[in-house]
């Protein structure tokens, strides 16, 4: 038996499919989330989405967010998703030294302060996965990547 998986962020769904378990990083920790789990409505914060399905493991950098779990489906809202097999190392390294270069004269208001430090986290944040699962994936040997 599986669950149904739904990963939206805002301008695309990033995945869709059928799960034997989700992993998620909500409020108050990680989540797995097996097929006929109570339902529940969590805030996700930023971190690694895990969708394991016939023993293969996908891998999905969340930037906030929120998912709801019903018996049957997970749908996950994301403020920014992203497969960690297709991020740019490189444009999320030119990212965060724009972002470290930006909040290093000062912003002017506090809205750009926080615009700054969400492109700082996220791109750390891609970074941090690129290099710690990546390696991970490849080593798998039915993984495509």
């Amino acid at each position: 038996m599986a669950i149904r998986c739904e990963i939206v962020s805002q301008d695309r769904i990033v995945y869709s499919g059928d799960a034997d378990i989700v992993v998620l990083p909500g409020a108050d920790g990680f989540m797995g989330i097996l097929p006929n789990h109570a339902p529940v409505l969590t805030v996700l914060r930023y971190g690694i989405i895990t969708v394991r399905s016939k023993g293969e493991e996908q891998l999905f950098t969340v930037a906030g967010g929120v998912a709801e779990v019903q018996p049957d489906q997970v749908t996950i809202l994301a403020d920014a998703a992203e497969n960690i097999a297709e991020i740019d190392i490189r444009r999320a390294e030119e990212a965060k030294r724009r972002a470290e270069e930006m909040l290093s004269k000062e912003p002017t208001n506090t809205d750009q302060y926080l615009a700054i430090q969400s492109a700082l986290r996220k791109s750390t944040l891609r970074i941090d996965a690129v290099r710690r699962y990546r390696e991970r994936t490849r080593q798998r040997p039915s993984s495509s990547n």
